[in-house]
């Protein structure tokens, strides 16, 4: 299912790591990333720019395939934070 605008999202490590937009900055990448739910705020070719909520940083843009779908954000799961399985 494609990625929308309002989605809630995480980056998958295993596609983010090693990917050129990694080696363009810093390689030490943010657990944030990858342990909180980012919001879709919009979107631009294979592009999305991600908010994420809990932590007060600037917008990232990643490519879609380095994004996962996450359980939106609703009465009965209101954290930002992605249970651990």
């Amino acid at each position: 299912m494609p990625i929308k605008r309002g989605d809630f999202v995480r980056a998958v490590r295993e596609k983010l790591e090693n990917s050129l937009e990694a080696k363009a900055s810093d390689p030490r990448l943010p657990s944030y990333l990858f342990e909180t739910k980012g919001e879709v705020v919009d979107l631009s070719g294979e592009y999305a720019l991600v908010k994420f909520g809990i932590t007060p940083t600037p917008n990232i843009w990643l490519r879609q395939d380095q994004l996962e779908a996450v359980d939106k954000v609703d009465g009965t799961n209101s954290g930002w934070f992605i249970a651990k399985s």
